[in-house]
């Protein structure tokens, strides 16, 4: 089966784990902070908190903006449900902003709308998240301006998109927003095994995210409410969770970051091969924004069913049997039982609707060969042949 996303190990991916597991720390040592280092050289913000995963980092991330009872957190439908789910561990209300038709990104018009509308019955967001699907950036200058119009903080879930450029400066170094989430599963751009990170300008949310990673534990005498006891002497000032990266994947996440840009470059020249290959197909294939650069975690296609004598089911479940591990990014949120059962309707997000039930994501990573991309397109063109 040729998977939608694979992570690519080498040699010295593997060393520099060997080098952690025969040194004196396998957690909080040395590695957690050097690698937030190169996060924050490599993207330009000033500070980054490393944590267990980018659900993780989302979490401390709400917290950090002191999210809470009564708040509400705006989303986008299309993304996983984390990027809902953080604000219900805050125990928030969540809602939803419709997909841009183009870029299936959150939609700067429907975010405008709705904020007009949340501004007559005084519900205003306490927190937007706008989802950087398949790699490129949501239109972040805009969202921004609103922002400081209707007073929302903004978590960049970049989750996809490490590697990626806005405006010609890398994603990550929160000009337009107050917190960028990273993810480093092993199919993102860059991985740790599992491992995210949390990014801000803003030192008074480093320190929280800090503390909150780690149960919300200082050693920090400046912020001690008691007199030290001794040298042994730590104090909890809040209630935080074990989100701690660990020194493993720390080293495994730097030595991948050494490689990020002909990562990125390879998944580019993987997707304009793509839009060659399939440009003759009833599909729609990835629109780019002329201000940004993507990553490319994901190739998402449409399906033009109007003009294909089959079912996405069928098309899907055909390429599947022809080992194609092609996959759905994403099932609308709140099509989700859960969400369901907190009152969402199953057709919420019109735009959304009409995604999910024409799209596929195509296996894109950075070791896929021209052999396997040419027998994924030559099989899709056999199956959607009009």
């Amino acid at each position: 089966m040729i998977p939608y996303g694979k992570q690519n190990i080498n040699q010295q991916d593997i060393e520099s784990v060997v080098e952690v597991l025969n040194s004196n720390f396998l957690t909080q040592g040395p590695q957690v902070p050097a690698f937030e280092k190169a996060i924050s050289l490599h993207t330009g913000a000033e500070y980054t908190v490393a944590v267990n995963s980018a659900t993780s980092a989302l979490h401390i991330a709400c917290q950090a903006l002191e999210l809470g009872k009564n708040d509400w957190l705006w989303t986008s439908p299309i993304s996983f449900v984390a990027s809902a789910n953080c604000g219900l561990y805050c125990n928030a209300n969540i809602d939803f902003v419709d997909i841009d038709p183009k870029t299936y990104n959150l939609c700067p018009i429907a975010l405008k709308k709705k904020l007009e509308e949340a501004k007559s019955k005084n519900i205003l967001p306490k927190v937007v998240i706008p989802v950087h699907l398949c790699g490129q950036s949501c239109d972040m200058e805009i969202i921004y301006q609103l922002s400081q119009e209707y007073g929302f903080a903004i978590i960049e879930d970049a989750s996809h998109a490490i590697g990626g450029k806005y405006k010609g400066e890398n994603i990550g170094n929160c000009r337009y927003s107050d917190i960028t989430i990273f993810s480093f599963h092993p199919v993102k751009i860059v991985t740790t095994a599992e491992g995210g990170a949390a990014l801000t300008n803003k030192p008074l949310l480093t320190e929280r995210m800090d503390i909150l990673r780690s149960h919300g534990i200082t050693r920090n005498p400046d912020k001690m409410l008691n007199e030290s006891h001794g040298p042994w002497y730590y104090e909890q000032i809040d209630l935080g969770q074990n989100y701690r990266m660990t020194e493993l994947q720390a080293a495994l996440g730097i030595s991948q970051l050494s490689r990020i840009d002909s990562f990125v470059a390879k998944r580019n020249a993987l997707a304009k091969r793509y839009q060659q290959l399939l440009s003759d197909l009833p599909l729609v294939l990835p629109y780019q924004a002329n201000d940004c650069y993507s990553s490319f975690h994901l190739f998402v296609i449409r399906l033009k069913l109007n003009r294909i004598r089959k079912e996405k089911k069928q098309i899907f479940c055909e390429l599947r049997q022809a080992n194609i591990g092609v996959n759905l990014h994403y099932i609308p949120i709140y099509k989700q039982p859960y969400y369901q059962n907190i009152g969402f309707s199953s057709d919420y997000c019109s735009e959304a609707e009409m995604y999910y039930e024409e799209a596929i994501s195509l296996p894109l990573f950075t070791d896929l060969t021209d052999s396997d991309q040419h027998y994924i397109t030559n099989t899709l063109r056999e199956i959607v042949k009009e």
